[in-house]
């Protein structure tokens, strides 16, 4: 499947736009229009209604202005060939165009309200989905419970399912579906029942999914009562997530910059601008091999090896003998150089989790991972080859104690870009290639100014280090939601749950953790 639709305006131009449903809340979309900003739609005035004979007044609210980054953009669309062949302008621009990268960063930090204020991508008028009709902050829309009835309320369902089914109507050949969900609240019960569609409808179609929250669904200052509302959205979350989907990949710290993915990162966990960006950064270098051309045994040729389909990244990870359907994604950002005198580990030992509650330093000889790794470097700024890179992680792969049962490695040659507007969450050790430098330089932080790309490794991987994971979550179920007496179970039949249901759930839970370790004691001591 192209992750790329291609199109044409009303004036014979030719469009790019990415193959995507997005699904949020009325007015989440910021500046931009539901119908995207490529073909210029306005929605039609509604018809009169013929029986009415009152005065009518109408009523609009003042568009969102731009900010500054979205702003330039649109003034390089306007600009004519003839402008830039201007060699003496050309000049001028470039050293305009310095300062205002840095306005434009600093504008960025500081104003960034809606995903829309640092996307520099065009949509498809099919893409973006709004939930009209909901009318809560987001911040109430914070349980499975609340979002039961959203997917089957008015024409929603059908609107979202006719959205999705365009872009599949398109394609030559279907790799499969990438889900991302934010699943710590109402969304996850929508995307349920939005996979539970899909499912139904393209049967033969794998998923992939994505379970992604940021550090602020992590806040401790809440009631007891609170407390057993979000441990129970969880056991439920995953519980019905995981039955619709082929793979399921948690993703999300409760504090990013203290963990360790963070060593040369400045993160500040208030800002989704940042959080964002690391996350992105780890799913766009976990997806690269679906997007490189299976070309035998040429493609280290043209830069790239090891291509894989969504498909067989999920029969590696999930159906192998153990048939575990839940991994963790481990990445470094940047990735170590492969020599030099900066390298202290291996490219596999620098690699951390970004999948929260995973146990640290297991042994798994039974354990199944597939790595991506791009724009690595040789030492300082020097790139690595693809041989060199496959060489240094065979060699650390047989060096391991603690190797993999299997391990497959996909390369690109190209690196991480980052362009505006990526926000400064470089520390001062990071170099303009991603290289780690050996004195800091000024400032504390970096961004696209002064960092242009980096390499990066990423790993999806089946292990036990998963199991502290599920168990909190069958644990939780077990002690509010299917015990005798239990502090949750009005709370659960409010959300549409009988006991049975609830016996399945964890009867599900219990074949999962049985799958990742046939000797594990599945206990239902809710201790």
């Amino acid at each position: 499947m192209c992750s790329i639709v291609f199109g044409e305006t009303a004036q014979g131009l030719p469009t790019y736009t990415p193959r995507l449903v997005s699904i949020d809340f009325q007015g989440s979309l910021g500046s931009l229009s539901s119908c995207g900003s490529l073909y210029n739609e306005v929605p039609s005035d509604p018809s009169p209604v013929v029986t009415w004979t009152g005065s009518v007044s109408r009523h609009v609210s003042e568009p969102r202005k731009k900010n500054l980054f979205l702003q330039s953009l649109y003034e390089e669309e306007q600009e004519t060939p003839s402008t830039l062949r201007n060699d003496i302008k050309e000049k001028n621009d470039e050293r305009q165009s310095e300062m205002q990268d840095k306005d434009i960063v600093e504008c960025l930090e500081n104003s960034v309200q809606f995903w829309t204020d640092y996307s520099k991508v065009h949509y498809h008028p099919r893409s973006l989905y709004e939930l009209n009709g909901l009318w809560m902050d987001v911040q109430e829309f914070d349980n499975y419970g609340i979002g039961r009835n959203v997917f089957s309320e008015g024409l929603r369902g059908e609107e979202m399912n006719e959205q999705l089914r365009f872009f599949m109507e398109e394609c030559d050949h279907i790799q499969g579906i990438q889900f991302i969900v934010d699943d710590s609240g109402g969304f996850s019960s929508v995307a349920s029942d939005f996979l539970e569609n899909i499912a139904d409808e393209y049967t033969r179609t794998p998923v992939l999914l994505y379970a992604a929250r940021g550090p602020g669904s992590y806040l401790n200052n809440i009631s007891r009562k609170e407390s057993i509302s979000r441990a129970l959205n969880d056991a439920i979350s995953f519980s019905r997530l995981s039955s619709f989907c082929k793979l399921i990949v948690p993703v999300g710290l409760p504090s990013l910059s203290q963990s360790t993915v963070s060593n040369f990162l400045c993160i500040e966990d208030s800002k989704p601008y940042h959080c964002s960006a690391v996350y992105a950064a780890a799913l766009h270098s976990m997806s690269l091999p679906f997007r490189m051309q299976q070309l035998g045994t040429s493609e280290i040729l043209d830069g790239v090896s090891g291509a894989v389909d969504v498909n067989g990244v999920i029969q590696m990870l999930a159906g192998q003998a153990r048939e575990n359907m839940v991994t963790i994604l481990d990445a470094a950002m940047p990735a170590p150089s492969l020599t030099g005198e900066q390298k202290k580990q291996s490219l596999q030992e620098s690699l951390h989790s970004l999948t929260p509650e995973v146990a640290e330093d297991v042994e798994d000889m039974q354990a199944v991972e597939h790595l991506t790794i791009h724009g690595a470097l040789r030492s300082g700024a020097n790139r690595a080859t693809i041989s060199e890179v496959q060489d240094s992680f065979y060699a650390a792969y047989q060096n391991s104690s603690t190797g993999s049962k299997f391990s497959h490695l996909s390369v690109a040659h190209c690196p991480l870009p980052i362009p505006l507007p990526f926000p400064s969450i470089f520390g001062n050790l990071v170099g303009q290639h991603g290289e780690f430098l050996g004195s800091p330089v000024c400032g504390s932080k970096r961004g696209s100014v002064d960092v242009h790309s980096i390499p990066m490794a990423v790993r999806l991987r089946s292990s036990t280090a998963i199991l502290p994971y599920i168990e909190k979550r069958l644990v939780n179920l077990r002690r509010f939601g299917i015990d005798r007496g239990t502090a949750g179970s009005e709370l659960l039949r409010s959300w549409g749950f009988g006991k049975d249901e609830l016996e399945d759930m964890g009867e599900g839970y219990s074949k999962m953790i049985m799958a990742l370790d046939p000797h594990a004691p599945v206990s239902s001591d809710s201790e």
